[in-house]
């Protein structure tokens, strides 16, 4: 993934209006938080744009130190004035409870042990700590998917994976919960892009470094035949009025905490000391509440 990051850092700025977006969820659910983080992380940092459109917020006030990170030495340097480190998200140099926040934009998706780095980031942080990530969710491209996959079939009688699954909602709501989150909330940010030809979303795929990075992909590459029947396909099914194409990609904004005893917990069941009658104002029948009639 890091050669991949590396050979993408040149087109990387003509193709950040996903990350872009990204970014601005999870602006948008900090903002959200009153709280102070004192030491903040940042995994998959890019070119830095993440910590410049901080600067630019009211949210800027909660982060003190903003430590940057990347696969990429490339894009490494072009990043802003944070901290920088090259690291792999999947071998986290950082000790238990030493970060008060860490923060991920669009990179996590490519990760082989997605739990395991959950596991990670949640032992980096401080008790009451917060994890705020953006991946791509299962939506994402699911018109180049299907046409990619129906056009092999027609041109060579059978399909290989050519675009990596990604992790719907619901399954990582789950995840958060199995790896000892707290509080774990998930939110979906579906994102249409039109464009002038299936070939230009390629290209922009292979900007943003988002090319297929399976270890068992196919060994047959894409060719002319291949590309062209699912050129048309893609055509026939999701072009517009003025000719273009459409492409669906979905940003999943995660987030959730690590367990303090400050934070509010589940009441224990038969622990309440209010009747939802009383509450509701109403009669308990045989049933439950009823309201009560003349």
């Amino acid at each position: 993934m890091a050669s991949r990051r590396n050979r993408a850092a040149n087109g990387f700025a003509q193709a950040h209006f996903l990350r872009e977006r990204a970014i601005e969820d999870t602006l948008l659910t900090l903002s959200a938080i009153n709280r102070q983080f004192d030491v903040a992380l940042e995994l998959g940092s890019g070119d830095g744009r993440f910590g410049r459109e901080l600067a630019n917020t009211p949210a800027a006030a909660k982060v003190g130190l903003l430590i940057e990170s990347d696969l990429s030495p490339a894009l490494s340097a072009q990043q802003s004035g944070a901290a920088r480190l090259i690291l792999d998200e999947e071998s986290l140099p950082f000790g238990d409870d030493s970060l008060n926040l860490v923060i991920s934009t669009l990179s996590l998706h490519t990760v082989n042990d997605l739990p395991g780095v959950l596991v990670q980031i949640r032992r980096a942080l401080q008790p009451d700590g917060l994890f705020i990530g953006t991946l791509f969710g299962g939506e994402t491209l699911k018109e180049l998917r299907g046409c990619l996959m129906e056009a092999e079939i027609e041109v060579r009688g059978g399909y290989g994976p050519r675009i990596a699954p990604f992790a719907e909602g619901g399954d990582l709501i789950d995840l958060m919960k199995r790896t000892g989150f707290q509080m774990p909330v998930v939110d979906s940010d579906r994102v249409t892009v039109s464009y002038e030809h299936p070939l230009r979303l390629m290209a922009d795929l292979r900007a943003m470094a988002e090319s297929n990075i399976l270890h068992d992909r196919p060994r047959k590459g894409l060719n002319r035949a291949l590309l062209q029947r699912m050129t048309e396909l893609y055509f026939e099914r999701f072009a517009d009025d003025e000719g273009r194409i459409t492409a669906t990609f979905e940003i999943i904004t995660l987030s959730g905490w690590k367990a303090h005893e400050s934070q509010q917990k589940p009441l224990r069941p038969g622990s309440a000391k209010t009747r939802l009658a009383d509450a509701l104002g109403v009669k308990e029948g045989r049933f439950g509440t009823a309201n009560e009639r003349e």
